[in-house]
């Protein structure tokens, strides 16, 4: 689709960079307006710990990693379909960047000097866009709209406006806010009567009250081979204690089962391949001293014996058999997720019923929005990244529709 039409997109992070390209891509006169003095910040951040773009697993599986509050499960397959796991892997090499699966179902670009780096993708990306003629705005803090429907930006001591055929929202989450990701567009759209599921911790640490004599004893110890659960859902790997509760992949990933909890805990199986009676007969005639002998025995981590020792209301143990159902079994109570800003992603954003298929605000025609600042959640693997791609590519050709007048209000 070809067309000469105007469209601004706020926020140069993967939704929005990748919106740009498509509506650029198509003929489009884009400008991307973003806070910071460079786009990409949070792109870079990410990249620091190995830039995780997307994953290699079957889809099906790899569809089931998203939810939202009343989420849309056949048009989010429509969305990530249109630019799936294979689309973005190409979409990197012909960047010039190529990407290969770890083990772990990981997609990463293959490393440069031995190192993991997102810099080199988002350069070229960049000089990719400025040759489609994209125009980049940077110091430009979106402030809503005027009156007339003009988009508002404070910039320095001014306060600009300025009018386009399309806008692409796509100002992130609320988590890593140094990157640019505030979230106060939040306050902004609901003053314009837009739904907005209030923004959370995602993908994040949760908070335990441990006991002094736990934390001295096991504070930045690994808890290893575990089958953690939350409500109905599962999770197998491992946790580390820290000094304010428990960080680890299994615990992202079951954030939004503990968010649903009206009282949220974990239960721990802290030997998930032996049932309750092989622990007990492999305790044997033990009588006395029986954590330090399940350590031995059943191979317990230093820091499981200590949660066994110190978690409050447990004990004393008088038997094997009752040791051996709490270490299948035991619960840990959790405060609240740690704060939003400590947060790899956030929950919440504009309420899928805000939206049309196109991802336009109903209220608003003419506005689209992309990436975090929806209502949808992904655990950490590759799935937030791809979902950032996959609504701005989608956003992208909805603008394009839009100016070209083929999308339905």
């Amino acid at each position: 689709m070809k067309t000469s039409g105007n469209i601004a997109v706020v926020g140069g992070g993967p939704a929005g960079l990748r919106a740009a390209e498509v509506a650029a891509a198509a003929g489009a006169q884009v400008t991307v307006y973003d806070a910071m003095r460079s786009v990409g910040r949070k792109f870079l951040v990410a990249g620091k710990s190995g830039l995780n773009l997307t994953n290699g697993e079957d889809w099906e599986s790899f569809l089931a990693r998203y939810s939202g509050s009343e989420f849309p499960a056949t048009l989010w397959r429509q969305i990530l379909s249109d630019f799936d796991n294979e689309a973005l892997r190409q979409w990197a090499s012909n960047l010039g960047i190529e990407t290969f699966v770890a083990s772990s179902g990981k997609v990463f670009p293959v490393p440069i000097s031995g190192t993991i780096k997102a810099a080199p993708l988002l350069r070229r990306w960049v000089e990719r866009l400025r040759a489609l003629g994209v125009t980049f705005q940077t110091g430009h803090h979106w402030a809503g709209f005027d009156s007339a429907g003009n988009l508002s930006f404070q910039h320095g001591a001014e306060m600009i406006r300025l009018q386009h055929d399309a806008t692409i929202l796509a100002l992130g989450g609320a988590s890593w806010p140094q990157t640019g990701s505030t979230g106060t567009w939040a306050e902004i759209l609901e003053s314009t009567g837009i739904g907005v599921t209030p923004l959370s911790s995602a993908n994040c640490g949760w908070e335990v009250n441990w006991p002094k004599e736990l934390l001295a004893e096991a504070e930045g110890l690994p808890l290893k081979n575990l089958k953690l659960f939350a409500g109905d859902v599962s999770r197998r790997g491992e946790m580390v204690i820290t000094g304010y509760g428990l960080e680890g992949g299994p615990v992202y990933h079951l954030g939004p089962a503990l968010r649903a909890l009206p009282d949220p805990a974990l239960i721990v199986d802290f030997k998930p391949d032996l049932t309750v009676e092989e622990l007990t007969e492999r305790l044997g005639p033990v009588k006395r001293n029986f954590v330090r002998e399940a350590g031995r025995r059943w191979k317990l981590d230093p820091a499981a014996c200590a949660l066994l020792k110190y978690l409050p209301d447990r004990g004393p143990w008088k038997s094997a058999e009752q040791l051996a159902r709490e270490v299948k079994r035991c619960r840990i109570p959790l405060t609240g997720p740690r704060p939003i800003a400590e947060a790899i992603s956030s929950a919440g954003g504009v309420r899928w019923n805000e939206l049309n298929e196109g991802l336009m605000l109903k209220k608003i025609p003419g506005v689209f929005i992309a990436g975090e600042m929806i209502d949808w959640d992904a655990p950490t693997g590759g799935y937030l990244m791809q979902g950032c791609f996959a609504t701005g590519t989608w956003a992208g050709k909805s603008a394009l529709g839009w100016v070209n007048r083929s999308v339905s209000i």
